[in-house]
């Protein structure tokens, strides 16, 4: 391979197996990937349009390209995007085919521009500003919806990506301006209502209506004076809040949750040369805690479990321990086996002037006392104590646990459900999942139902995937199994080297239903594809040395 010019690029075909891609990295640490099917080549700009990850290092099942870290997934063969975690699709080079090799012009970009002119004359409106409520505006948008879109949003912000709140912001590592998805004015470059401060009070899902009942103290909020707005689709994406748990003492200062930006903020001040007590060890407790440490700003760290592990609906024990290693190694304790009776407190006095009795005094924090007497002095409680879903503005909900939707996102004609109040029916059963990739995909799935694009898959053809960032290191999980007890460890969690299998049962010949991995990405991303198919290996095939990523491209050719 060597470079023409500084946007042309000469590749040997022959570097390239049909039914395979193949990426090359370029000086200026830009990226091309060639797919190849026979004579048929396609060049891309290489990078994940998420984060950057070389999609060369990901896996090609079929006309699918999967990316390696977060499974965004493109068609091979024009860039499309088919799965998030990704918001768009690949952008695609200019090719010269040259007898035995291949030219790209990747200043000639292939033209993608698609016209808005479908459903010219209906209005979409969404409530919620989420990851659900943005990926449907957004995908509408992208695909050739012309007609209005309004979504609504208590946020007093633009959607922004809140899994990077705990993963990367509380840590120091991103800046709040790189958190806003689609960029600064994505309402106004894609023509979209943006209506912030502003509360849904009632939908009327029969008559497609819904009462607004606005934040007036916004000056400029130009639409404060709007009560009913009516819809021809609208989209209810309302996510969730956290979930209180009945803790005395749980409603003083220095108790916190972390789900918005301001609440990462609070965090972020109040934690300086303080001591911090986590309540629970969920993904949402460990990857505070993690960033927490690798900001370096608390006077300590104390995270509280009322089981003996971390992550113990999601993974086994000997992955859990590791887990647990790492947070120590770098100066996180933990009480395990515990339960929190109170919290605390202390009183303090702000001096407002010489006179003492002008003085105001406030309680706060003054630390945390266990089910057994024992206490832990603290200047802060994080609550990492799980959520609840925003239900009830839908009357419909038949379910304790959620909005019971079809595979489209679908309530009833023109109603759609998305995001952590859906109980969706898909390809592993009805199930309610609160993850931020599975709220993109029901964006895209629903904004495909709007649109009535049959060529866009529903959730009967897509799997959960999910992530946790500690310490720079990516767990991930896809899939979804009723425990993590029935597994198969290959590998090393201690050296963060594994895959993990689960089943929901012992049989030899069950299917794993989930996985999760520490630095074998590749084979995570070919359990995924397996799974999706239909063909997870069986704990006998796993036990016999099953190659998952020869056996994931074979099954998608």
């Amino acid at each position: 391979m060597t470079n023409a010019t500084i946007n042309t690029v000469t590749i040997s075909k022959a570097d390239i197996p049909s039914g395979g891609m193949k990426s090359y990295k370029q000086e200026d640490d830009s990226i091309i990937l060639i797919t190849r099917d026979d004579d048929e080549f396609h060049a891309f700009d290489g990078k994940c349009p998420h984060a950057g990850a070389d999609l060369g290092n990901g896996l090609r099942c079929g006309n699918r390209v999967v990316c390696p870290w977060h499974h965004a997934t493109f068609d091979s063969r024009d860039g499309t995007l088919l799965e998030p975690i990704a918001t768009e699709g690949l952008t695609q080079y200019q090719l010269t085919d040259n007898s035995d090799e291949l030219i790209v012009t990747t200043s000639a970009k292939e033209k993608t521009d698609i016209p808005n002119d479908k459903l010219t004359d209906t209005h979409t409106v969404i409530v919620g500003g989420g990851a659900a409520g943005f990926m449907t505006a957004h995908y509408l948008r992208n695909t050739g919806y012309g007609g209005d879109i309004t979504l609504i949003s208590a946020d007093n912000r633009a959607p922004y990506n809140r899994p990077l709140l705990s993963k990367a912001f509380l840590a120091g590592n991103i800046p709040e301006e790189k958190l806003l998805l689609g960029g600064s004015d994505w309402a106004k470059d894609n023509n979209i209502d943006l209506r912030l401060n502003q509360t849904v009070s009632k939908v009327l899902p029969n008559e497609r209506t819904l009462m607004v009942v606005s934040d007036s103290s916004n000056s400029n909020n130009d639409n404060s004076s709007d009560k009913t707005i009516s819809a021809d689709y609208l989209v209810v994406a309302t996510g969730s809040s956290p979930t209180i748990p009945p803790i005395m003492g749980v409603e003083l200062d220095g108790v916190y949750t972390l789900r918005s930006m301001d609440d990462a903020k609070l965090i972020k001040a109040a934690s300086h040369d303080q001591r911090v007590v986590i309540i629970g060890t969920g993904f949402i407790g460990m990857e505070v805690a993690s960033a927490l440490a690798q900001a370096g700003t608390t006077a300590s760290i104390t995270v509280v479990g009322q089981s003996d592990r971390v992550m113990g609906n999601i993974v086994s024990e000997t992955v859990s321990n590791a887990l647990i290693k790492l947070h120590e190694e770098n100066g996180v304790n933990f009480v395990f086996d515990a339960t929190v009776n109170a919290i605390t407190e202390v009183k303090r006095v702000v001096n407002q002037s010489e006179n003492e009795e002008e003085n105001q005094t406030f309680s706060q924090v003054g630390g945390v006392i266990l089910g057994n007497g024992e206490q832990i002095d603290a200047d802060i409680v994080i609550l990492g104590t799980g959520v609840s879903a925003n239900t009830a503005l839908l009357e419909e909900v038949n379910d304790p646990d959620g909005v019971q939707v079809d595979s489209k996102l679908q309530l009833r004609d023109g109603v759609y459900a998305l995001g952590d109040i859906a109980k969706a029916s898909g390809q592993m059963g009805r199930m309610r999942i609160e993850h931020w990739r599975v709220a993109l995909q029901h964006g895209l799935v629903a904004a495909a139902a709007i649109l009535k694009d049959d060529t866009v898959e529903t959730l009967d053809a897509r799997v959960p995937f999910f992530w946790s960032m500690q310490y720079g290191k990516s767990l991930r999980y896809s899939g979804h199994a009723q425990t993590p007890d029935n597994s198969i460890l290959l590998g090393t969690p201690d050296t963060l080297d594994y895959i993990e299998y689960y089943f929901d049962d012992a049989g030899e010949d069950s299917r794993a239903s989930a996985a999760s991995t520490l630095g074998r990405d590749k084979e995570l991303v070919a359990f995924s594809e397996l799974l999706r198919c239909g063909h997870a290996p069986t704990r006998a095939q796993l036990h016999a040395g099953f190659d998952i990523i020869k056996q994931a491209q074979a099954l998608s050719l």
